[in-house]
């Protein structure tokens, strides 16, 4: 950092020196400087295509290349294969339930026969006893309906167990379809989290641009191969750049944030471009001034570094002279 403020510095105040032959009378000198990106590679393997140039303006969000992912798209359809397979295996228990379903229904049936043979013979049974009763009938008739009437609820008593049955299968059959087709769609989550993986590598194979602005400098080209964290190219937004200037303290009195800045550049005929600059940032801490080409008195001064930000008709570049009126 100390050595970079001695560079800034002494840029700064050799302009001043170089300015002074002018007769114009500026506050501080300054170099304007851009936000820099440096555009890495996401992915591994050889450029498909890698559409910049130096100097071309770039939007946010703009696909300037490819990086081969072929591999990777192999590894997707593998993936999904896999995910089409297990639902393939998952067993499907409704036939079965349909089959104990129709069982049951005819069981049913068959529960409500005896129910109602059941009931006439009740029926017929509280007759005969009246007939009894009456001396009307004998008692063996009686006895015969009795013994008819306990092997009916027996028969009864079994067919509403089969019922029963019936429907403890039914209900075990679907109990045995979860469970199973549990076991198999436990691999489908995990599968689905590799695909969204291969799927993520893909995406990272696009080159995208991720600021607006001009290309700076192009590290790479297509055919090339490349890896993760590789540079591809440099690139700034030169819509809006920054003077860093720097003031003497008696001057830092005169600043404060936010405050208007007038700025100005050679214009190549003799005379200067004005523009309209806004500070947005003061140093905190004051830096010596470069001791090699300064007066014994001066050698003693500090300095403090600020950024003027100017709006960039075209004109300003990167590492272009500016100067600042307070």
């Amino acid at each position: 950092m100390k050595t970079k403020a001695f560079v800034y510095a002494l840029t700064a105040l050799t302009t001043l020196a170089s300015c002074g032959g002018k007769g114009e009378d500026f506050d501080a000198p300054g170099v304007f400087e851009g936000e820099e990106v440096l555009v890495s590679a996401e992915a591994a393997g050889r450029i498909l295509e890698l559409n910049v140039a130096e100097g071309d303006t770039l939007a946010a969000n703009d696909t300037v290349g490819a990086i081969d992912a072929g591999n990777l798209a192999l590894q997707k359809q593998q993936l999904e294969a896999v995910s089409a397979a297990l639902q393939d295996r998952t067993v499907e228990a409704q036939p079965q339930i349909d089959v104990l379903a129709r069982q049951r229904q005819v069981q049913e049936n068959q529960v409500a026969a005896l129910r109602e043979q059941l009931r006439v013979l009740n029926r017929e049974k509280a007759r005969v006893e009246r007939l009894v009763a009456a001396e009307a009938a004998t008692t063996k008739q009686l006895d015969d309906l009795a013994g008819q009437a306990s092997v009916q609820e027996k028969q009864l008593a079994a067919a509403e167990a089969q019922l029963a049955v019936l429907d403890a299968q039914i209900i075990a059959q679907r109990r045995q379809e979860a469970l199973q087709n549990r076991a198999i769609l436990s691999e489908q989550s995990p599968n689905a989290g590799r695909i969204n993986v291969v799927e993520d590598q893909i995406r990272r194979a696009r080159i995208v641009n991720p600021v607006g602005g001009a290309v700076l400098t192009t590290y790479a080209r297509a055919g090339e191969s490349t890896a993760p964290g590789k540079a591809l190219y440099k690139i700034a937004d030169l819509r809006e750049l920054t003077l860093r200037a720097y003031v003497t303290g008696d001057q830092l009195a005169a600043l404060k944030l936010g405050q208007s800045i007038a700025v100005f550049t050679d214009d190549g005929q003799g005379g200067y471009r004005q523009y309209a600059g806004k500070l947005y940032w003061i140093s905190a801490k004051a830096e010596f001034t470069p001791r090699t080409i300064l007066t014994k008195d001066e050698r003693a001064n500090q300095v403090y570094a600020i950024k003027v930000r100017v709006p960039n008709d075209g004109y300003l570049k990167i590492g272009m002279h500016g100067e600042i009126k307070i």
